[in-house]
């Protein structure tokens, strides 16, 4: 009887290890994911790395301009999805806060995007998409564009004062 209640517990906790057994690909902070720039090179998109391990990209986005977007390498999990974040600004400053003009503005785009959201990092406005973290190169390439273009739109609309 004790052999059946040892081997009972010992199923049971090789099925309770199992679901985190399967996050073991998950990328560790600070760690770069290669299949990233497996992706990347696949669509001739360059790129460095930054000491963090995320892909730094300069996207052009017409008429002159450019805007650096950040694909992570870390996955984000949880029982059923792996999710990666892209990142763009569309707002800095040296404050430690964004002022509450802006912020409403930000929030209030947040309900127009299809994909991610504005976020605050200290007085930065980052636009932050989450995509699946096994999206194919098509599907990265065009989160990519989709980041560089919003925080771009946003960037200009803040800075000309246009749509405040």
């Amino acid at each position: 009887m004790k052999q059946l209640l040892n081997l009972t517990a010992c199923a049971a906790l090789l099925l309770a290890i199992t679901p985190l057994a399967s996050h073991a690909q998950d990328v560790e902070r600070g760690a770069t994911d290669a299949s990233i720039a497996r992706k990347l090179d696949a669509k001739g998109t360059p790129y460095t790395v930054d000491d963090d391990g995320d892909y730094r990209i300069l996207v052009n986005v017409g008429e002159d301009r450019t805007q650096l977007v950040w694909v992570r390498s870390r996955v984000h999990s949880t029982d059923h999805q792996h999710v990666r974040e892209i990142w763009t600004y569309g707002y800095r400053s040296d404050e430690r806060r964004i002022p509450v003009h802006i912020a409403n503005r930000l929030l209030s785009e947040n309900f127009d995007l299809i994909v991610g959201a504005w976020a605050r990092e200290n007085g930065n406005a980052i636009l932050v998409m989450k995509i699946d973290a096994d999206a194919d190169a098509e599907a990265l390439n065009e989160a990519i564009d989709l980041a560089a273009s919003v925080g771009d739109r946003m960037e200009q609309k803040l800075v000309t004062g246009d749509d405040l």
